[in-house]
């Protein structure tokens, strides 16, 4: 088996494991899904108490969900959250009552223009119950007596969890991959997040080297991202390069989007900002007005420098919160190619950085090292070795690194003078690494 078979098989997987369980902000779905990404990543869950003051949020009761049915007049079921758990509004309070129709559909949701919809409703932080149903189901309601029934209780004593887990690299300086882990049974706005984050996790592991360290973070959507920064943000002012949530990372668009950070300077940005001129990504400024965990990270008393990357953008898809966003619509061969387009952008962001050249006093005996032609004549005035013929392209890049590398200027833009991408000069890179004739610069790049 090939290995883009096995990690297709893998994750296939992983998401018919995952795709069932009931998950919300807190709670049994949230913390079985963590474990469960614990096999493959070694997460360390840190809970944050439900009454906890968090900036300014109040951490909520853990919800413990069972079951929720709603039957009809005629004592038959119409919505059974063993079928679909989007049929119950996510955190409901527990009711077991009979009442008309009448009294019913103020606690009923549907999409008018998606007829055949279950939607996702939640109810975080206002205590209330609701049934979910397709449109089409909802209009074959007839007036009578309903029997409903909601199982789940709500515990003071529980709280909402997070789990991380680092990659260390030769840096201090850190990279942040984070995506949210609390819709239940959503396919491109949940699990594609997550199985990117696990493919990373696992191709990253296996990198000869990691001139950054790599942290990976999975929480519950707002509040989850909140009780982490509460308890780290201070490690992450002083330690966070750059960092990207993922979301959306499935469906039929092809280009990546990326969102920037609001101070829209860091790596990704400017980088991400050069691939998106030659349309190789789409890229747009920062907005609060809609997004995910960025608008946390980036409110002003953190501005870090997080950005956000999604391929099928929430909200412009018709699936977007409801039961047609499944694994047909998602599709498992576009989560791959997202994971085959970040690691390439990592790759190339632990590049782009500043470099040192570590032998600044004229230019470093490059013949001695392989470097330099050894023998210069005519004949081989246009070579960049002894072997390697491609009219001085190598030469030319490595002399102008070394150059450029004074500490202060981004690799970046050594590869724009040289009018070559980025990604070109991982080899020449390499090569003055290895003779240690540059360094990245380990301390704050911005």
């Amino acid at each position: 088996m090939s290995s883009n078979a096995a990690e297709y098989q893998f994750l296939n997987k992983v998401f018919d494991d995952l795709f069932p369980i009931c998950r919300s902000i807190s709670g049994p779905g949230l913390e079985q899904s963590i474990a469960y990404f614990s096999q493959f990543m070694p997460l360390t869950m840190t809970k944050v108490a439900s009454g906890t003051e968090v900036f300014d949020w109040t951490v909520p009761p853990e919800w413990h969900f069972q079951r929720a049915r709603l039957w009809g007049p005629d004592g038959k079921l119409i919505c059974d959250s063993q079928v679909s758990n989007l049929h119950v509004v996510n955190y409901s309070e527990p009711i077991e009552a009979e009442m008309t129709l009448e009294q019913l559909q103020p606690h009923l949701h549907s999409i008018p223009h998606l007829a055949d919809a279950i939607p996702y409703v939640t109810s975080y932080y206002h205590r209330t119950w609701g049934f979910c149903l397709s449109q089409q189901q909802r209009e074959r309601l007839t007036a009578g007596v309903y029997k409903v029934k909601i199982d789940s209780h709500f515990d003071e004593q529980g709280g909402v969890p997070y789990a991380q887990t680092l990659l260390a690299g030769e840096s201090e300086r850190e990279i942040l991959l984070s995506s949210y882990l609390c819709h239940p049974s959503l396919a491109n706005n949940e699990l594609s997040g997550p199985l990117v984050l696990l493919g990373l996790y696992r191709r990253m592991q296996q990198w000869p080297r990691r001139r950054f360290s790599y942290r990976f973070l999975l929480n519950p959507e707002t509040i989850g991202s909140l009780c982490f920064l509460s308890q780290h943000h201070q490690h992450l002012q002083q330690h966070l390069e750059a960092g990207l949530i993922l979301t959306c990372l499935g469906g039929p668009a092809t280009n990546l989007r990326y969102k920037a950070s609001k101070r829209g300077n860091s790596l990704f940005d400017r980088y991400i900002g050069k691939l998106a001129a030659t349309g190789d990504w789409r890229m747009e400024s920062f907005t609060p007005l809609y997004g995910s965990d960025e608008r946390q990270y980036c409110a002003p008393g953190f501005n870090l420098p997080m950005g956000q990357v999604a391929k099928t953008v929430y909200g412009v898809f018709p699936q977007y919160h409801n039961s047609l966003d499944d694994k047909a619509f998602m599709d498992m061969g576009s989560v791959i190619d997202s994971i085959d387009q970040l690691e390439q952008l990592l790759l190339s962001t632990e590049i782009s950085g500043k470099a040192l050249n570590l032998k600044p006093y004229g230019e470093p005996q490059l013949g001695k090292r392989g470097l330099y032609p050894n023998i210069n004549t005519p004949i081989n005035r246009h070579t960049s070795s002894d072997q390697l013929l491609d009219g001085r392209q190598e030469l030319n890049a490595i002399l102008t690194v070394l150059s450029e590398s004074d500490g202060k200027t981004f690799m970046l833009d050594i590869a724009d003078k040289l009018k070559l991408p980025l990604a070109s000069l991982r080899g020449v890179i390499e090569k003055l690494e290895q003779h240690q004739l540059i360094r990245f610069n380990t301390g704050k790049t911005l």
